[in-house]
């Protein structure tokens, strides 16, 4: 569904643009960026996307309307845009954490589809974990989206009640898996290594451990079973580990974010 445009274009913003262009999906004349300060976009103008400030004039372009605000901007944004949302013409996307469809459509006018997506920041290089909900009547919507996103890496469609959860693992899990790698480089410059190399080992160790549960689909403990042998290096450090709170501090890690999660929005 084109042309699309990204309202808010920060950090996810940019990255869907990134991605979906790199995808081949659209081009970059086919993609609208706002912000209120249009000039932090000028990479993008400079390689042919259309930046605009104003949000009514990017969504009276588009087809399908990436909106990528904030949370506590959300509601003053829809009250702007409203009155150009076509029935018909425009599908609402919505990557904006903790605010439900319903909180959307009531500041939207009726019939205009809502699919709320959470992607991560790994969208810019077509990696991305997203999860995708949207009302039953409006799957066909689903159908819109989910292709724009099957270039941007994984999709999964979820209820949307799952979407808080699906935020904590699969947007804040990015920052949770950098650090486990960050701790994993540090430890291995303790024990003798050099930064880069120390960073570089760990990284695609993690990546080749991902890929591994990916594409074997087995449980992590299976592949654990494979590299772990009586009186072993390796059980030794994953218990120490675990007597550290390794796998308990990951979990309430992710618990933590999906409590905050569901706090962000507040209607004004």
């Amino acid at each position: 569904m084109k042309p699309v445009a990204i309202l808010g274009a920060g950090n996810i913003g940019t990255a869907i643009a990134d991605g979906i262009v790199d995808g081949g999906h659209v081009t970059p004349a086919e993609v609208v960026l706002t912000r209120r300060k249009p000039e932090l976009l000028q990479r993008f103008a400079d390689r042919g996307f259309a930046v605009l400030s104003d949000n009514t004039e990017a969504v009276r372009r588009a087809r399908l309307v990436v909106v990528a605000v904030e949370p506590q901007q959300i509601d003053r944004l829809l009250t702007e845009i409203a009155p150009s949302l076509q029935k018909g013409t425009h599908t609402i996307v919505s990557v904006v954490s903790g605010v439900s469809i319903a909180q959307i459509k009531a500041r939207t006018p009726p019939g205009v589809p809502v699919v709320r997506v959470m992607p991560n920041t790994a969208v810019a290089i077509r990696e991305s974990m997203t999860c995708l909900a949207a009302d039953a009547e409006d799957k066909d919507a689903i159908g819109a989206a989910q292709p724009l996103f099957d270039t941007l890496g994984r999709t999964l469609v979820l209820d949307e009640e799952q979407m808080i959860a699906a935020t904590a693992l699969g947007a804040c899990g990015i920052a949770f898996f950098l650090r486990a790698v960050r701790a994993a480089s540090q430890g291995g410059i303790e024990v003798g290594l050099h930064n880069d190399e120390a960073l570089l080992i760990a990284a695609q160790t993690a990546r080749g451990a991902a890929s591994l549960v990916l594409s074997r689909q087995h449980h992590p403990e299976g592949e654990i079973d494979r590299v772990t042998t009586p009186r072993g290096c390796t059980i030794a450090g994953l218990n120490r580990m675990e007597h550290e709170g390794f796998s308990s501090a990951m979990i309430r890690g992710i618990v933590t974010s999906a409590e905050k999660a569901a706090l962000l929005y507040s209607k004004e």
